[in-house]
């Protein structure tokens, strides 16, 4: 029997246990799921016979080590500042592990020793990460194959609400950290290149600055810039590409009405408000709100928003921007902070609510003197609130990558990211048969070269 060792059992991990738990008694695994709250890893075993429920610190080495020792591999779904210790541990006993977020520099770092240890240090094998770099490979590797030469790639990715439970005027509910909603976007302008030329974004301008896409059958989509386009180019073994953006994806006039809270400060997280714990929404508006004799809240907001933003006001109205009797009580707090609290207080998930993957590629490529045009979108909707989207589009690929490292169908060592035909073949293979497949348009352009 193998044994598959898995820090953390938050949401991103139900649908990664259920997949590792269905094919254990074929594959002889037995499944070892740690998290501080054991409840909620023996809900997640529900009973099975190959579970194994552990409750202890995966943060201290000294208590992770015991459990490292027994595996045959190792999957971290904790947070990301947390891998680079695992992953010393794991070279340390030998033993391969896998995460879904991003190579830092100090986990690239670890190539060398993780090859001399004879590991694989899988990382980047979410959805973004993950599906997003398969499936961009997938097309640039044919491309290239046939002697073409990619002239733009352009990229996107949403956690969104799902049509049949989109019933608010932001067509936006939370499906991941608020948190990192509300601060996306901060600590440096937004860096891409359009036809060879360096273009930045700041972050007061950022949700000003969208591109339009339409998907069949799921409508239109604003994307704005992810912070770092750059360095895709690279990974993507497109390094003299002309065009290259990366974005983030939301419903048409959300971000013009996110921009109004950049614009009044409600987004800062560098400081603290005073008396926030007794701060209403109201109240906390108006103090980015100039005084006005005789003037509402509500009458100085038309102010800010201005003619040509009106149609954005019921929105807040909505958000109960204007309520002026409950305290927001949150200590200590700052605007982002408070912010996030009057928005997660709204902005919820409703117990029958299922969220909303997308994913959307643009390629452009010259090819025997002519130019082309593809596209691969990819829409996957969640099942319920344990096996969501999110849940979903993260843990299969991380699952299936385990089976493929324990079954000796992936060879690689040392600390990489799923960007080779090897392992992005079978992977985006297996995750159609769970409804997460790209739908593929290519047209020749009209101009000639």
């Amino acid at each position: 029997m193998k044994t598959i060792l898995i820090l953390g059992a938050g949401l991103s991990a139900s649908s990664l246990i259920r997949y590792l738990l269905e094919h254990s008694i074929e594959y002889n695994w037995e499944v070892r799921v740690v998290d501080q709250d054991i409840e909620l890893v023996k809900r997640k075993l529900n009973g099975h016979s190959n579970g194994v429920a552990l409750s202890f610190n995966a943060l201290n080495s000294d208590e992770r080590k015991p459990e490292i020792e027994k595996a045959d591999i190792v999957i971290s779904m904790l947070p990301a500042r947390f891998h680079v210790e695992v992953a010393k541990d794991c070279i340390e006993l030998k033993t391969d592990l896998i995460t879904p977020s991003y190579i830092s520099a100090e986990m690239k770092a670890l190539d060398k020793e993780a090859k001399e240890a004879g590991i694989v240090i899988m990382n980047e094998i979410g959805v973004d990460p993950g599906i997003d770099h398969m499936s961009a490979m997938k097309i640039i590797h044919e491309i290239q194959n046939k002697g073409g030469i990619v002239t733009s790639f352009k990229s996107f990715c949403g956690g969104l609400i799902a049509p049949e439970s989109d019933n608010n005027p932001w067509n936006y509910k939370f499906t991941w950290n608020p948190r990192n909603v509300v601060v996306a976007g901060q600590g440096g302008a937004s860096c891409f290149i359009d036809h060879n030329e360096y273009k930045y974004v700041p972050y007061n301008r950022l949700f000003n600055r969208l591109m339009r896409l339409e998907i069949d059958g799921y409508g239109a989509f604003d994307g704005y810039a992810n912070r770092d386009s750059l360095s895709y180019r690279q990974t993507y073994g497109i390094e003299t590409v002309p065009t290259i953006y990366r974005g983030t994806l939301r419903r048409p006039g959300f971000c013009q009405a996110w921009n109004v809270f950049i614009e009044l400060g409600m987004t800062d997280d560098s400081y603290k408000m005073e008396n926030s714990e007794h701060l209403t929404a109201r109240s906390f508006l108006n103090a980015f709100l100039p005084y006005r004799y005789l003037r509402s809240v509500e009458d100085k907001f038309r102010d800010f928003l201005r003619d040509d933003r009106l149609n954005l006001y019921d929105r807040f109205d909505w958000l109960g921007m204007f309520e002026g009797t409950t305290p927001l009580a949150v200590p200590n707090a700052s605007p982002a902070q408070l912010l996030e609290k009057i928005l997660v207080d709204k902005l919820v998930l409703d117990p029958h609510d299922k969220d909303m993957l997308v994913m959307y590629h643009e390629f452009e490529y010259e090819f025997e003197e002519q130019n082309y045009s593809i596209t691969s979108s990819m829409v996957n909707i969640g099942e319920n609130q344990t096996y969501t989207s999110m849940s979903n589009t993260v843990g299969l690929p991380v699952a299936i990558a385990t089976k493929m490292i324990l079954n000796g169908n992936l060879k690689s060592k040392g600390v990489t990211l799923p960007i080779q035909k090897e392992v992005y073949t079978p992977i985006l293979a297996e995750l159609e048969k769970h409804n997460i497949r790209f739908i593929e348009k290519e047209v020749q352009l009209d101009c000639r070269i």
